[in-house]
């Protein structure tokens, strides 16, 4: 069994926990009762849901990738060790590029982001 590949698929999960639970309340709620046009704001609505996908699947397949010695395992995980790493990248860039006090803590999502992708980078080495 692959220790890290494990540690990232539960921490992955974890993040997909919070990013439906805190951002439905925070971000789709306030989104969805809001003032944009209803196309934009129904594909927005849709991209929340593919994200959510996304860290649940890619949970799984970190999980998956931990429990068996799959043949190509360790290119898969670190596909998916800079798949989370861009991921904190943009919510890093558009933080840092608006003009908040403390812009690193305003969009926290790379905080979650990030620890995946540098645990399924460690199991791929």
């Amino acid at each position: 069994m692959n220790g890290w590949f494990l540690a990232a698929g539960l921490t992955s999960a974890g993040v997909a926990a919070v990013h439906a639970r805190a951002g439905g309340r925070d971000v789709v709620r306030p989104l969805l009762t809001g003032t944009l046009p209803d196309e934009p704001r129904r594909v927005l609505h849709a991209v929340w849901h593919m994200v959510t996908a996304d860290l649940i699947l890619a949970a799984a397949a970190l999980i998956g990738l931990a429990l068996s010695h799959q043949p190509g395992g360790d290119m898969v995980a670190s596909l998916l060790a800079v798949h989370f790493v861009a991921y904190a990248a943009v919510f890093l860039v558009i933080s840092l590029a608006a003009d908040w006090s403390k812009p690193w803590l305003r969009l926290p999502q790379w905080l979650l982001l990030l620890p995946v992708g540098a645990l399924a980078a460690a199991g791929a080495m």
